[in-house]
């Protein structure tokens, strides 16, 4: 019957420990908002290859089709449901309105440990200054 205050205070210990990232998501302000830094291109734009959601959830899905249709078919023109084409490259196409990369790609691969192989091919253009 001693141990009974100990296994209780245990207990709690262990909820606390094991619910901390729980309420450490709901509760902490400092999180970033994750918006990309866009260029005045883009913001003129506003609208990007698709939308802001789509692009935000399965923008790797997207780059994956490019690459395979234009490594192994030769196309480099992407149409989609709005009319407009755009040319299919993370360089140009992508760079050219997410101008920074560390701002815009870096900032939220840190942020969810993601380690995309994008740039093992890919040189991002200020690289090269």
């Amino acid at each position: 019957m001693n141990d009974k205050l100990k296994v209780i205070a245990g207990l709690i210990v262990f909820f606390a420990i094991f619910s901390y990232p729980f309420w450490n998501n709901i509760f902490n302000k400092e999180n970033p908002e994750h918006k990309p830094v866009l260029s005045a291109e883009a913001e003129k734009a506003k609208e990007c290859v698709r939308s802001k959601d789509y692009m935000t959830k399965e923008h790797m899905q997207l780059l994956d089709i490019w690459r395979d249709k234009v490594v192994r078919s030769g196309e480099r023109v992407y149409k989609y449901g709005n009319g407009k084409e755009y040319n299919m490259s993370l360089s140009n196409t992508c760079l050219g309105c997410h101008t920074s990369k560390a701002e815009f790609c870096d900032r939220c691969h840190d942020y969810a440990s993601v380690k995309p192989y994008c740039w093992d091919c890919h040189i991002d253009p200020k690289e090269n200054k």
